[in-house]
């Protein structure tokens, strides 16, 4: 029997190539009209016109018979300034394939929906507060986390990569329709922008994600603040911040702790130790040092390696005895799209 066709993933295809509708259907000899008919599922589609789609997708036929919806653009992603829409829509609708991966895998391997924490904000309480509590009941030790995506990992929390196209952009978090936790991050972040990257997303997931949130709130103020806090709990940075703060000294602490050496930086200010002359001056360092932006090369810290969705695949291919071939339309992806993204 044929399998009907998904107009929801004609959609995510073209906007996971940045094409809009015009481009599209000028590709396929088609009016923006008639494609715009398609993609609302006010009108059929034709085989060759689904082959069509398909070839200037680099999308199999059946990426578009599969199951699905397009999560919108969550209330916030980690980002660094404006983003024009134009290249805000890839990285959605990438992630958003990722999201139908995770689905997928975790259903056909039955893996139960990690209980990631609830824990709104309410009056009296900040996200330090919450970041501290969170470090508590997952019994992470005092001082820095040496592995901060494996502690992800294994509270069930799916980490990707992508290749995001712009250094505006760091991060976004979703969730499939069992609720399972996905964060999708830049590949092109250094590993102390990563890992500060994923605090805030994880912020994000247990303070703002199934919470009403108040219009007057700023949940990016609210996500860094948490980030900061889970990243350099108060009472453990503190001994190294009570030091007279230098550049050379930020260098320093970065090592340890594997943070920016601005959040560093800003947190000493958080925690009360920098009278507003010294925040001044080192902020001018800073510019003046050109590493307001780009800290240090020799100070990088090495990006760290996310494993989960890799040992689901790896694990599955063992179960089935599935090759390369097999496993890539079962995700509905062309091989070299596949091995990218997996291998």
């Amino acid at each position: 029997m044929k399998r009907q066709i998904n107009t929801a993933m004609i959609v995510l295809a073209r906007e996971a190539r940045q094409l809009n509708q015009h481009e599209l259907a000028g590709r396929i000899n088609m009016s923006p009209t008639n494609l715009s008919k398609i993609e609302r599922g006010d009108v059929g589609i034709s085989d060759e016109l689904l082959d069509a789609i398909a070839s200037c997708t680099g999308y199999p036929r059946h990426f578009f018979q599969q199951p699905g919806t397009i999560v919108p653009e969550h209330l916030c992603y980690r980002r660094r300034q404006h983003v024009p829409q134009r290249q805000m829509m890839p990285i959605i609708a990438r992630a958003n394939i990722i999201r139908q991966h995770v689905q997928l895998l975790s259903r056909t391997l039955h893996i139960e929906t990690p209980q990631i924490p609830s824990l709104p904000l309410v009056p009296g309480v900040s996200p330090a507060d919450l970041a501290a509590e969170l470090r508590t009941l997952w019994k992470v030790e005092p001082g820095p986390i040496p592995h901060l995506s494996r502690l992800l990992e294994r509270q069930g929390i799916a980490l990707m990569p992508l290749d995001f196209g712009s250094a505006r952009v760091d991060s976004r978090s979703l969730l499939t329709d069992d609720g399972y936790p996905l964060i999708c991050y830049n590949s092109q972040l250094p590993g102390d922008q990563l890992r500060f990257t994923l605090a805030f997303e994880l912020g994000q997931l247990v303070m703002h994600t199934g919470t009403p949130v108040g219009l007057d709130r700023d949940i990016v103020d609210e996500a860094n603040a948490f980030a900061a806090a889970f990243l350099m709990p108060g009472e453990d940075i503190r001994p190294d911040l009570e030091k007279n703060i230098t550049i050379a000294l930020l260098g320093e602490l970065k090592k340890k702790w594997k943070v920016p050496m601005i959040s560093l930086l800003y947190r000493a200010d958080e925690l009360g130790l920098l009278t507003a002359n010294q925040k001044r001056y080192l902020m001018q360092q800073f510019n003046r040092l050109q590493i307001r932006r780009r800290e240090p090369i020799e100070l990088d810290i090495e990006p760290e390696q996310p494993r989960l969705l890799k040992h689901w695949i790896s694990t599955y291919r063992s179960k089935t005895a599935l090759g390369i071939l097999e496993i890539s339309a079962l995700l509905c992806l062309h091989v070299d799209e596949f091995m990218e993204l997996y291998v």
